[in-house]
């Protein structure tokens, strides 16, 4: 398989775990030191707090997912970080229907032992 091919791979992953609810199990996709700027603007610093962020999402009732579609990849000449470009939409149940905000983002993969797993991730809110 192609590193291209893995980073995606890695993605559909993580978007069926944050659809089961199952922040536990996203740790191995997150470097440690990971960092993430949220739609919202806030900066989460490490692994720890973006997994207790997850936990806070999936304890609401009314939330549904975070997707992330992948639009591009482009890795460096070694091939040990990549860039990924897409568009995201978080959904939550509203009292009318599901709720959908979302925009475009901008991760950045790194292989460690390897596997693909996010360094950075920034997430633009558009609507």
């Amino acid at each position: 398989m192609s590193d291209e091919n893995a980073i995606r791979q890695q993605r559909r992953r993580t978007n069926k775990l944050i659809a089961d609810h199952e922040a536990e199990r996203l740790r191995p996709f997150f470097d440690p030191k990971v960092t993430v700027i949220a739609g919202d603007g806030s900066v989460i610093l490490g692994m720890d707090e973006l997994i207790g962020r997850f936990e806070s999402f999936f304890k609401d009732p009314t939330f549904i997912t975070f997707d992330r579609q992948t639009e591009t990849v482009i890795l460096d000449k070694k091939g040990t970080r990549a860039s990924e470009r897409g568009d995201w939409v978080a959904s939550w149940h509203g009292p009318s229907g599901t709720m959908t905000s979302g925009g475009q983002y901008q991760a950045v993969w790194k292989k460690a032992q390897n596997q693909w797993v996010l360094e950075s991730e920034h997430f633009i809110a558009l609507h």
